[in-house]
């Protein structure tokens, strides 16, 4: 498995209840490019319209060698799931408010996937005490390094 990419912000921004996996539907050079490393997660989302799953506003950033053949970066491009996954992220969506944001892309097996997370926001208070953890956590392996 070779991670692409992963989106930070929805780290830092999201609760992440769980997560799948789907493939993506590419045109043209976009393989290329994002072999080459040009995907930009951070303001992405998914959405669900007539029983198919499309991720928006994933970055994929032209081609060099590409010219002609080059897609618009910010096109909204088909996600490849099985309908009775994407009937239940509808559901979960729809119920209990959650939003889908994609996580990370990677290559799995020569093939171009994406993480997807469903995911509950976090508030400002979630945030500053996630924050607190990670310092916590920080400074007592700082420690443990010191003393040992």
């Amino acid at each position: 498995m070779k991670i692409i990419t992963k989106n930070r912000k929805a780290y830092h921004d999201y609760f992440i209840d769980e997560t799948l996996e789907a493939g993506i539907e590419l045109k043209g050079v976009e393989v290329k490019s994002v072999r080459n490393g040009n995907v930009n997660l951070k303001d992405g989302w998914v959405s669900v319209n007539n029983a198919e799953a499309f991720v928006n506003n994933m970055h994929i950033g032209p081609y060099s060698h590409g010219n002609l053949w080059n897609e618009d970066p910010y096109r909204v491009r088909k996600l490849l799931l099985h309908k009775r996954e994407i009937t239940r992220l509808l559901g979960l969506v729809k119920q209990k408010g959650l939003t889908l944001v994609p996580l990370m892309v990677y290559f799995k097996g020569g093939r171009l996937k994406l993480e997807v997370g469903v995911c509950r926001g976090k508030k400002l208070h979630d945030k500053r005490e996630t924050a607190k953890i990670k310092d916590m956590k920080r400074e007592s392996e700082r420690a443990m390094k010191d003393r040992g």
